[in-house]
């Protein structure tokens, strides 16, 4: 699910604000005559409300929705799918991240009621995706549900095969993971092959996504769907390449080779770490020339690893791509690249020695080390 948070100047769960919930009350109102907005409001702001994190707040309005919402689930159902016809009416826009609270609903209070549940995936991800909800379904139905995200891929609806594929990813980050797709995919295969021609870009990313996904615990399948699909179609060969990103940087040998990517006679001369000591909020700094020794044009994927240091003391390698691209024999180049060590949400930097290394066609070079400061 894509999420620009800058464009609501503030924090993720700010979107749950006031004005929100006064908007989108008076929307549910106007299809469930005995909705009360006041009551409704209130029990939203009840409590500790404002202490609440952006998945608690989510959480607790589904909860909250649901105790204004008939106790029938189909009913419930129905009326959600009114609620959204009027939202629409009322300029509110598509795959507002707010609105994620209708598709949780399904997963808590429908998950004993597979038909009416299915049903309700393809009108809500049609407004709101589904691909957090829809993975309960596929752990507790298995087959079943993946016969219907089957169905989905076929849809003439783009967010609907979008969700066939992205629901059924082995590994959707801030999801829960699906353990028997990651130890076998082969019964999500069938989706990814009604997919891999979608006239939607949207569509095909998430085919990709989904490629990767698997490749982190079945490379030989992926490499195996790679050499099935190659010179299909220019979308196709982007499918592919995306989805084994990975692979590329974790240098597997069989994707280099699929690509032509050799490091024979490609030489890495004056590395060097500009920067040796780095503070935390700087740039780290450093700079290389490469040349093509080769007599033949030569395409060259050029990456950088940080080692970094964690808390118990160990490296961990993370891989940055630089460029891909068609070399010129004897073509000297020099590259120069600032690495951040801004403090950000998503790493926890720790201080002490560090290393940087280049990599070239998924070959390693010398490794040089910085020491990271306060």
């Amino acid at each position: 699910m894509k999420f620009n948070q800058a464009k609501f100047m503030g924090l993720i769960k700010d979107i749950y604000s006031f004005s929100f919930y006064e908007k989108f009350s008076q929307a549910v109102a106007e299809v469930h005559p005995a909705f009360s907005k006041q009551k409704f409001i209130e029990a939203i702001y009840e409590g500790d409300f404002t202490q609440k994190e952006w998945k608690e707040r989510m959480k607790h309005t589904t909860v909250v929705f649901h105790q204004f919402m008939p106790q029938n689930f189909p009913e419930a159902v129905s009326l959600i799918d009114k609620i959204i016809e009027n939202l629409k009416r009322n300029n509110f826009a598509d795959s507002n991240l707010a609105f994620i609270f209708f598709a949780d609903y399904i997963e808590i209070y429908g998950l004993d009621d597979f038909k009416t549940s299915a049903k309700a995936f393809v009108s809500i991800t049609q407004f709101i995706s589904c691909e957090f909800a829809v993975r309960s379904f596929i752990l507790k139905y298995k087959e079943q549900m993946i016969n219907e995200l089957i169905k989905w891929s076929l849809h003439e609806n783009h967010h609907v095969r979008r969700l066939a594929s992205e629901g059924s990813r082995p590994r959707l980050p801030w999801a829960m993971a699906i353990p028997f797709l990651k130890k076998d995919p082969s019964s999500i295969l069938p989706i990814l092959e009604n997919l891999k021609n979608d006239p939607s870009e949207y569509v095909r990313r998430s085919v990709a996504n989904n490629l990767n996904d698997i490749a982190k615990d079945n490379p030989q399948i992926v490499l195996e769907i790679a050499n099935k699909w190659k010179g299909h179609s220019k979308e196709t060969d982007g499918i592919i390449k995306h989805g084994c990103r990975t692979l590329l940087k974790q240098g597997h040998p069989e994707i280099l080779s699929h690509y032509g990517l050799e490091s024979t006679n490609i030489e890495l001369s004056s590395f060097e770490i500009k920067t040796p000591i780095v503070k935390i909020g700087d740039y780290l700094q450093f700079h290389f020339h490469l040349n093509n020794k080769n007599e033949v044009p030569k395409t060259i994927r050029l990456e950088y690893a940080v080692h970094y240091k964690k808390a118990k003391g160990h490296l961990a390698k993370k891989v940055f791509k630089i460029s891909e691209k068609i070399y010129q024999p004897n073509q000297l180049t020099k590259i120069e690249r600032n690495q951040s060590f801004k403090l950000i949400t998503t790493r926890v930097f720790h201080t002490g020695a560090h290393q940087l290394s280049i990599i070239i066609n998924g070959t390693e070079s010398e490794v040089l080390e910085f020491e990271l400061v306060k």
